[in-house]
């Protein structure tokens, strides 16, 4: 390559185009990131959250929260099957659901 043929033009469309792509590397990477730190937070921090991604089959229309305690906390949801009692328990990282019941 010729140094007599990088114009001036060309090097700053060459610059600005880099630049852009870089910034939007770095913004795609921490869309991501703080994405990914909310679903953490939803299941450590938000049980009525979690509820919604651990069973995500159910279909739960409507959750209600009957009785909380430190660890433990019992929902009264709707899903598509009827209503179920559903026991979320905290583990050492995250929520886990410890019961199912269907309710007649």
């Amino acid at each position: 390559m010729d140094i007599k043929n990088l114009s001036k033009l060309r090097f700053t469309h060459t610059y600005f185009w880099a630049v852009l792509v870089s910034a939007l590397i770095v913004g795609v990477a921490a869309t991501l990131a703080r994405a990914s730190f909310n679903l953490t937070a939803a299941l450590t921090e938000k049980p009525d959250i979690a509820l919604y991604l651990l069973l995500p089959d159910e279909q739960i229309s409507s959750s209600t929260l009957l009785r909380e305690k430190t660890k433990e906390r019992d929902y009264l949801v709707q899903t598509k099957s009827g209503s179920e009692l559903i026991r979320l328990r905290r583990g050492p990282n995250n929520w886990f659901v410890e019961l199912e019941e269907q309710l007649h």
